[in-house]
């Protein structure tokens, strides 16, 4: 058993509304963190009866409906006094646009067209695309589109139209095939160290459709390969003040073309963190934190 903290240390779990009490994953490190003296509890993120002062520290756990918050999200961010991952790192993070920091640092990403408010919605005529918001979490917004299909693209296009409409940016990337057979890998790092793997099954299998809060995933567990983590220790090496900050980080990784690992989405604010699926993660999280906390 790891060394106790002394005497106690309070950890909010921070959740929205529609799952008070956490999604199944996340009350999984609630029992480790008390064997290590830290009192862990569910707390909604906007609900404003909680005094965040209380807690030693807040780690962001399920706030899937901050995309209907964000401004409201990120404000909040601000005034929680010692928060995990930190304020500025979420306020990078919640928008997709990192994807052009990282990728003008070298990093492997998705190619990706980006739309902006004020764009003409221009679409490819050939090849298979996904379209979707760069606000957005759950598979909300998002569809997958054969632009070769009149209708299709013109459902691509109505997307599009509609989201600029609303004053929000639109992503464009080639749909990469590789997923459909080897899946997409997410590789999980707690206080920078790689912890496990999982394989998520593909999720888009055509346009957009209305989504409540996330849409359901296909999990097995998975080793992360060498290149898998080689390119995983690239992005996280080149995160905006150093990812020595991040408690967690999940870097979902698909194959491109010549099978090279290709970011996806770099995870740094509410990624589901798949601990029931390595039989010692839910410690190595209850662990990470500890010593976060030790900071």
């Amino acid at each position: 058993m790891s060394a106790h903290v002394t005497p106690y240390a309070r950890v909010a779990l921070v959740t929205c509304a529609e799952l008070p009490q956490l999604d199944d994953d996340e009350v999984v490190p609630i029992a480790p963190l008390a064997e290590r003296g830290v009192a862990a509890e569910p707390v909604v993120w906007n609900d404003r009866g909680v005094d965040w002062d209380r807690y030693d520290l807040a780690v962001i756990r399920s706030t899937w409906d901050y995309i209907d918050h964000h401004p409201e999200f990120l404000a909040w961010a601000e005034t929680v006094p010692r928060l995990a991952n930190p304020a500025d790192v979420v306020r990078w993070n919640t928008d997709k646009t990192y994807l052009r920091d990282l990728a003008a640092t070298g990093a492997r990403v998705v190619p990706t067209t980006w739309l902006e408010p004020e764009s003409t919605v221009t679409l490819p005529t050939s090849g298979v695309y996904v379209v979707k918001p760069s606000i957005s979490c759950g598979s909300r917004d998002t569809g997958r589109y054969d632009m070769a299909d009149g209708q299709q693209r013109a459902l691509a296009a109505g997307l599009a139209t509609r989201l600029l409409s609303e004053g929000r940016t639109v992503m464009v990337q080639p749909y990469l095939e590789a997923v459909d057979t080897a899946g997409e890998t997410a590789v999980l790092f707690f206080g920078g160290h790689y912890s496990h793997a999982i394989r998520k099954g593909a999720m888009l299998e055509g346009p957009a459709g209305d989504v409540e809060l996330y849409k359901e995933e296909r999990i097995a567990a998975r080793t992360a390969t060498d290149s898998e983590l080689h390119v995983a220790q690239q992005v996280l090496a080149a995160v905006p003040g150093g990812a020595e900050r991040l408690l967690y980080a999940r870097v979902d990784l698909i194959p491109d073309a010549d099978g090279h690992p290709t970011l996806l989405e770099l995870e740094l604010t509410e990624p589901s963190l798949f601990l029931r699926y390595d039989e010692g993660a839910p410690e190595r999280f209850a662990d990470a934190v500890v010593a976060y906390l030790k900071r």
